[in-house]
C-alpha cells in the first residue's frame, strides 16, 4: 500500500505514543534557521535569499542550508568554520519566529486528553531541542526531547526512536512516528513504528513524501487526528 492510498485508512488501535520530528513537523523553525544563512551571505556581499528558497533545506540543518545558501559542503575548505558560525548565530536567536504549526496545539491537547504519550525525536542536537520546546511552552508536556546526539546514532538509524520509546515506557510497535523527511520514515520503519509523512513540512521537490513508503501521508497536523481512533 502506498502512502497516498494509506491516507484513506485509520490506525486500528489507539497508540501508546506519538513521536514527532521537530523541524518541519512539530514546529515551523524555517525563519530562524534561514536568518544565520542570510547574515553570512550579507557579510560576503551576497543578497539575502527569500525564506521560501531556503525552507526546503531547513530539515537538513546546517549542512543543507549552507550547501544551498553558500555553496559549501562538508569536507570543503572553510565548511567547519561556517558551520560553527551558523550554529552560534542560530543558538543566539533560536526561537524568535519559530512557532508550532497551525493545529499542532490541538493535536497535542487531544493526545493528552486521551492519555496518549507524545514526545519529540529530532536530528537537531539536544542542546537546541530543549530550549526550543521550552520557548514553545511544551517541554514539560513532552515525554521525550531526543536530539541527534542523545544516542550514538542519528536518524535514519532507529536507535533515537527506540531510546525515546524506552524513555517513555511504551512499545515501539504501538507507537507512531511523524516526520517531514525520508530519513524519518526510514527510522520509524526500522524501529517498528507506524510511520506518518508530514507533507506540510520542509519537503523539497527532490524528494516527494508520497514516495517514501510511509504508512500514512498527512497534509496538515490536524489530519493526524483523522487517522487515530480518538
Amino acid at each position: 500500500m502506498s502512502a497516498r492510498q494509506a491516507t484513506a485508512t485509520t490506525v486500528r488501535a489507539l497508540p501508546q505514543a506519538v513521536f514527532f520530528d521537530l523541524d518541519g513537523t512539530l514546529a515551523d523553525t524555517a525563519a530562524d534557521l534561514a536568518a544565520p544563512v542570510n547574515a553570512l551571505r550579507l557579510e560576503r556581499g551576497l543578497e539575502p535569499l527569500p525564506l521560501e528558497a531556503l525552507r526546503p533545506y531547513a530539515s537538513a540543518g546546517a549542512r543543507g542550508l549552507l550547501g544551498h545558501g553558500l555553496g559549501v559542503s562538508p569536507g570543503d575548505p572553510g565548511f567547519d568554520m561556517l558551520r560553527d558560525e551558523f550554529l552560534g548565530r542560530y543558538e543566539a536567536a533560536i526561537c524568535v519566529h519559530t512557532r508550532l504549526f497551525e493545529g499542532m496545539e490541538l493535536v497535542i491537547e487531544t493526545l493528552e486528553r486521551r492519555g496518549v504519550t507524545w514526545g519529540v525525536v529530532s536530528n537537531k542536537v539536544e542542546r537546541f531541542v530543549r530550549p526550543i520546546l521550552a520557548a514553545l511552552g511544551v517541554l514539560e508536556r513532552s515525554a521525550t526531547a531526543v536530539g541527534g546526539d542523545t544516542t550514538p546514532h542519528a536518524k535514519p538509524h532507529p536507535e533515537p526512536l527506540l531510546y525515546a520509546a524506552r524513555l517513555a515506557g511504551v512499545d515501539p510497535a504501538r507507537s507512531i512516528y511523524v516526520g517531514d523527511d525520508e530519513r524519518d520514515v526510514l527510522a520509524g520503519q526500522a524501529a517498528g513504528m507506524i510511520t506518518v509523512a508530514a507533507a506540510y513540512g520542509f519537503c523539497g521537490e527532490a524528494s516527494r513524501p508520497e514516495h517514501w513508503g510511509a504508512d500514512h501521508l498527512i497534509a496538515s497536523p490536524l489530519q493526524l487526528l483523522e487517522l487515530l481512533p480518538l
